[in-house]
């Protein structure tokens, strides 16, 4: 009886993880842009005139898709209030179940 419901606990945690590798994968393809974006950067600082065409284009985009940034922003946030709330019960009904035995 143990065993099943640590694997109940454990296919939860799979269940809500799974949503939450994806938001992972996200950020960290954003990380990736920045990362070379910031290459691209070091060498167009030298032109001031790539620096404020750079700083239009990214404002005008930055404005077209706010609500999608603002979304995408509210979404991963949500998931990681969820994930982290999840991961606590799941550590409390370990925790019950061990004093139990």
């Amino acid at each position: 009886m143990g065993s099943k419901s640590i694997k109940q606990v454990h296919d939860a945690a799979k269940q809500s993880g799974d949503s939450m590798t994806k938001e992972i994968f996200k950020g960290s393809v954003a990380s990736a842009v920045v990362y070379s974006g910031s290459k691209v950067m070091s060498v167009a600082v030298k032109h001031p005139a790539v620096v404020f065409g750079l700083g239009l284009v990214s404002g005008f985009l930055i404005h077209k898709y706010r609500k999608d940034i603002i979304a995408s922003t509210t979404k991963v946030v949500d998931a990681g209030k969820d994930f982290v709330l999840q991961q606590k019960e799941n550590l409390e009904d370990l925790v019950a179940e061990t004093k139990e035995n």
